[in-house]
């Protein structure tokens, strides 16, 4: 549910969002009159319970990862068009919705990253740590929409739906390119034999972005607040 993030500046500035924005205000003038902003926010949740069911089932069958690919569509027309269904008929709770939408967002990381870390194709511990990197990065934005009024919703030109679209074409590849889910590469770390699966090494290469950007955003977000708010000058 995006209402207005408590009345935080939304910084939005992803490769899709001019058309995505025409698409929802599109979608929201046609919704009918008995669906709301919430009805839109849990079916957002059971599209991210159809993508960790997806990846499940795809230890099983891989062909399961094309329900894991519909789980995103649903989950972005729940989670994008709810926020822009309550501006479009002007009926934004910006305490409510914010606190549903951080606490919802967070729920269905980790059904999404848990699912992909049963699903055989990635070790559960890499995918756990890169919800952790995912929670991080969450967690600074909270911050920001909190003291700088800014809620950053864009990093390096890829926002939710760019994210949601990489990990569509990913699962394509993955059911209809077999020597890419069979790839596997083994390493001696620490006397132990351990071996990655193509979607490991991309789950690392995830891992590693986010910790640099996390890093940076950091860095620069300490800069920033020790500008607005200095250390007082002793007596």
């Amino acid at each position: 549910m995006e209402q207005n993030k408590a009345d935080a500046v939304r910084i939005q500035t992803s490769v899709l969002n001019a058309l995505e924005k025409k698409v929802l205000v599109y979608l929201a003038e046609r919704q009918p009159r008995w669906m709301t902003s919430d009805i839109l926010t849990y079916i957002g949740v059971f599209g991210a319970v159809v993508i960790a069911a997806g990846y499940v089932l795809s230890a099983w069958n891989i062909n399961f990862l094309w329900l894991s690919s519909l789980g995103f569509i649903i989950n972005w027309y729940g989670d994008s068009l709810d926020g822009t269904l309550a501006r479009v008929r002007k009926t934004q709770r910006p305490i409510y919705g914010y606190y549903l939408d951080h606490t919802i967002d967070a729920i269905n990381e980790v059904m999404i990253f848990v699912g992909v870390g049963l699903s055989g194709l990635m070790h559960l511990e890499i995918s756990l740590l890169a919800l952790v990197m995912y929670l991080l990065m969450t967690i600074n934005v909270s911050i920001n929409a909190h003291l700088k009024k800014e809620f950053k919703l864009t990093y390096a030109s890829l926002g939710p739906t760019e994210f949601r679209i990489i990990m569509i074409i990913i699962n394509t590849l993955f059911v209809t390119v077999a020597p890419l889910r069979e790839f596997s590469c083994g390493f001696h770390i620490c006397g132990h034999q351990l071996a990655f699966s193509a979607l490991d090494l991309i789950g690392i290469a995830i891992i590693i972005i986010l910790a640099l950007m996390h890093l940076t955003t950091v860095h620069k977000d300490i800069k920033g607040y020790a500008e607005m708010d200095p250390m007082p000058e002793m007596d």
